[in-house]
């Protein structure tokens, strides 16, 4: 039996089909293409977060190496997130006094105490002047029980409020207050900071008027403020 050639308008019909299924083919191929460069960019964006205020690095306040290589923390992002306050050295009113003042701590540190480096992870001067410790990733020498999965940040100055020595010692200023809020939203956004962190006063974990009781107090109205793990009164 003969089968005829198909007409005329059969090969139109099927030549546009052929079309359609080649650009629709095409179309894919640029969509995949579009979907996974917009990945890569989001990659690349959460890779590159900088805070919104300076951070003034150990290179620049002049920090001493570490004795030993630092032991890095066990647990990341950290729970914990534990204020202090330095007492002495007191409050710095400028970059260059809390550089001094940073030094002067590392200083104790290492070669009063006997510790590898300056204990805390970071520290914050007037007007929210903040100053890289340890870091984030180094183990701390701020709070025993807690050293390897907080962060501890130290505001620079005496807030146990009330007078000492016929001066009067008050609040950080708001610029410190801002910064600490700050760094810990900061350490959230780039995964160092649990986003469920529980906030804490030095003294909660270890017997010391540290944070002073007049930022003590204050703290305590912040959000993700809470308990230690082990409730008991600390040594």
């Amino acid at each position: 039996m003969k089968v005829s050639a198909p007409n005329n308008s059969f090969k139109m019909l099927y030549n546009a089909m052929a079309a359609t299924l080649k650009t629709v083919y095409m179309l894919s191929a640029v969509l995949a293409l579009n979907d996974s460069e917009m990945v890569d960019n989001s990659v690349a964006v959460q890779s590159t977060i900088t805070p919104s205020f300076p951070i003034v690095s150990r290179s620049e306040w002049g920090a001493k190496p570490p004795k030993s290589p630092p032991e890095q923390m066990h647990e990341v992002p950290v729970p914990f997130v534990l204020i202090h306050h330095t007492y002495i050295p007191g409050y710095c009113n400028s970059t260059e006094a809390c550089k001094e003042a940073m030094r002067e701590m590392q200083r104790f540190h290492q070669d009063d105490r006997g510790w590898n480096d300056i204990g805390y992870s970071f520290c914050i001067g007037c007007n929210g002047i903040t100053m890289e410790g340890r870091g984030w990733d180094s183990r701390g020498a701020h709070a025993p029980g807690y050293n390897e999965r907080s962060i501890g940040i130290c505001l620079i100055g005496d807030f146990r409020g009330g007078c000492t020595n016929t001066l009067p010692t008050v609040l950080p200023d708001d610029g410190m207050l801002n910064a600490v809020q700050g760094l810990i939203n900061y350490g959230i956004d780039i995964g160092k900071i649990s986003a469920n962190y529980t906030l804490m006063g030095h003294r909660q974990v270890r017997n010391t008027e540290c944070p002073g009781d007049a930022l003590f107090n204050l703290i305590q109205h912040w959000a993700h403020f809470g308990d230690p793990e082990n409730k008991k009164h600390p040594v």
